[in-house]
C-alpha cells in the first residue's frame, strides 16, 4: 500500500491535473467508481489505478483528488481520438468551456451515432471538469479532431440571428449531418456561418433570455436532428 506522498503514482495524478501535462503524456485522469466503470465496460484499461484503503492511503487519495469530497478510487488513462464519421455529428468552435464540451460528449453519445468533432478554440476535452460531465461518454464515444473545411456538405449552423427555426431546414437533407455549435460569447465565426450548407435558430419564448447555455443548445439541436432525420416529426 502507498504510504509517501512522494510516490511515482500519486506525483503523475498530481501532474495531470495541467493540460501542458496531459498533452505531453498522452494521459488523463478519471476518478471516482462509475467513471472507472464505464471505462472498464468499454474496455479501457488503466495506465494506473488506485483505490483508498486498498492500494493507498485514504488521505493520500483525497490529497491529489480534484473532488472537493475526495476520491475512493482514481484511474489513469491514456487518451483515445476517434475519426471523423458517422450519420449524424456535432462539431466545436471555439467552445471553451470543458464542463460544455464534456456535457455535448454525453449528449451526441446518447442522441448521434458520430463523435463530437472538435475544431479550434475549444477545451480540453480529457481535462479533470470534461471527463466528470461526460459521465462515462468520453470512454464510449472518444472525441475527434476536426477543421470544418473538412466536414460534410451538409451542415448546420446554430446561429441566433438566423429567420428559420432548426425543424424546418432538416427534413431534406440525406446523411451526413453535422450540427455545428459555436462558444457562449461570440457563437460561430462569421466563415462557418457563411460556409455552413444552412443556418439555423433554435425558438426561444418571447421574453425570455436571448441564448442558451452551448451544451443545451446542442443537446435541443442534435435532438431535432435526430428524431426529423428519422422522420418522427
Amino acid at each position: 500500500m502507498i504510504t509517501s506522498p512522494d510516490n511515482s503514482q500519486l506525483k503523475l495524478i498530481r501532474k495531470l491535473a495541467r493540460k501542458k501535462a496531459r498533452d505531453q503524456a498522452g494521459l488523463f485522469v478519471a476518478e471516482g467508481e462509475d467513471l472507472v466503470e464505464a471505462a472498464r465496460v468499454s474496455g479501457w484499461g488503466p495506465e494506473v489505478l488506485l483505490r483508498a484503503g486498498e492500494d493507498v492511503e485514504p488521505a493520500l487519495l483525497d490529497r491529489v483528488s480534484a473532488l472537493g469530497s475526495g476520491s475512493r478510487v482514481i484511474g489513469v488513462y491514456r487518451e483515445r481520438w476517434s475519426e471523423p464519421g458517422g450519420q449524424r455529428s456535432v462539431y466545436l468552435h471555439g467552445v471553451a468551456d470543458p464542463g460544455n464540451v464534456g456535457t455535448i460528449i454525453r449528449s451526441a453519445h446518447a442522441l448521434c451515432d458520430g463523435p463530437v468533432l472538435l475544431g479550434p478554440g475549444c477545451a480540453d476535452p480529457y481535462s479533470p471538469k470534461a471527463v466528470r460531465a461526460a459521465m462515462g461518454s468520453i470512454f464510449a464515444r472518444p472525441p475527434a479532431r476536426a477543421r470544418f473545411a473538412e466536414l460534410p456538405e451538409w451542415t448546420v449552423a446554430l446561429d441566433a440571428s438566423a429567420v428559420p427555426v432548426l425543424a424546418d431546414q432538416v427534413t431534406a437533407m440525406a446523411p451526413p449531418v453535422v450540427l455545428c455549435v459555436g462558444g457562449e460569447r461570440n457563437g460561430l465565426p462569421d466563415e462557418v456561418l457563411r460556409a455552413a450548407g444552412r443556418r439555423a435558430r433554435l425558438p426561444l419564448r418571447d421574453g425570455g433570455p436571448q441564448s442558451l447555455n452551448a451544451a443545451m443548445a446542442a443537446t435541443i439541436g442534435l435532438w431535432e436532428l435526430a428524431h426529423r432525420m428519422a422522420g418522427d416529426a
